[in-house]
């Protein structure tokens, strides 16, 4: 878990408002780790092809 991901607790607040995994489109794998990827980019404003590789493509 980096510096700026989503605590235990605020994940735990998050996920109930979340979709299902695994219904249409099937986008992504963890939505925790979708979610880290998004907030990490507003943090830090690097370009979506940047994004470090914990975050997946």
């Amino acid at each position: 878990m980096g510096r700026g991901d989503l605590t235990n607790r605020e994940w735990s607040s998050l996920e109930p408002h979340l979709p299902p995994l695994g219904g249409r489109g099937g986008r992504w794998n963890d939505h925790r780790t979708m979610l880290n990827g998004i907030l990490f980019r507003v943090r830090t404003g690097v370009p979506w092809r940047d994004l470090p590789e914990r975050y997946g493509s």
